[in-house]
């Protein structure tokens, strides 16, 4: 849709142009203190300190945003729902900018700096080794829930999507979680992962896509991504071996060439941004064919 074509090049342009901005409006402060005062006056035996805590977390940020929603439907020629999808989806996307914290891991000089650059890389979930592996799993998985995740519900139900997937997000694996009982975060984070499954799934085809597919498909497999479990620990087996097929054959184009490749610190890593990179692209240009073909508004 044209509003989402437009609201991912803001997004995207205001992480690289105004970072520090971009993250003051990532901060979701109403969320947090609505969190304050729900497990500072919830009864001990209540909902919100049970595995469907995460409803009431939700409920009235979600309602809110319906009703935007469903109000500015086809008014003004539709520029009150321009207007909100495309701050609804900058506000969710991120809140950091995935390729400043890839490259700040990458061009860290010391093991301080790399360690703080990794911890950021690593901050909307993965593992936190430091090995290559690690890293290259840590890329995907953040993209799936900087990115794709906010892109994908967007899609589907419009802003009230985006902004569920945050807000679950945030407390099922962000830095929110700590003002929730473990029984709700264990609760948010079943939902979270079947929300996140479909999303990997189509992630794991766009690399297929855009990279070595017969790699990509064995791996897929081998990491049991046609199970219907909710897990998307098949999207880092994904992401590995595709990385690993792409630098093989630039080893292998540059050996036929006659040429001995200059690899740059972390090639891994940089591959694996570019992967994300021409995944978003390829979603970005199905999105435009369906726009002119008119398929969706």
């Amino acid at each position: 849709m044209f509003t989402t074509l437009v609201a991912v090049l803001v997004a995207l342009a205001l992480g690289h142009v105004a970072p520090a901005a971009a993250v003051a409006l990532r901060r979701f402060g109403l969320y947090r203190r609505w969190l304050q005062w729900l497990d500072a006056h919830a009864p001990e035996a209540g909902a919100w300190r049970g595995r469907h805590g995460w409803v009431l977390a939700l409920l009235p940020f979600v309602v809110a945003m319906a009703l935007l929603q469903w109000l500015f439907h086809d008014r003004l020629f539709g520029l009150p729902s321009l207007l909100l999808g495309i701050a609804t989806l900058v506000i969710c996307w991120g809140p950091r900018d995935l390729d400043r914290d890839v490259e700040a891991v990458i061009d860290a000089d010391d093991a301080p700096t790399r360690h703080a650059a990794i911890g950021q890389l690593q901050s909307a979930g993965g593992s936190l080794h430091e090995d290559v592996p690690s890293l290259v799993e840590a890329t995907l998985l953040n993209a799936l829930r900087r990115w794709f995740a906010v892109l994908f519900w967007f899609l589907l139900l419009g802003p009230v999507g985006a902004l569920a997937y945050r807000l679950l997000a945030l407390l099922a694996v962000g830095p929110m979680r700590s003002l929730a009982d473990v029984e709700t975060v264990v609760g948010a984070r079943q939902v979270l992962s079947w929300l996140e499954w479909p999303v990997a799934q189509l992630m794991s085809l766009s690399m297929a896509l855009v990279g070595n597919f017969d790699t990509a498909f064995k791996a897929w497999r081998d990491a049991h991504g046609n199970r219907w479990v909710a897990s998307t620990d098949f999207l880092g087996a994904v992401a590995r071996a595709s990385v690993s097929a792409e630098l093989r054959e630039d080893a292998h184009d540059y050996s036929d060439a006659g040429m001995v490749p200059v690899w740059r610190r972390l090639p891994e890593l940089r591959d694996a941004m570019s992967l994300v990179w021409r995944m978003l692209l390829l979603w970005m240009a199905a999105l435009a064919l369906l726009v002119i073909a008119g398929w969706v508004t």
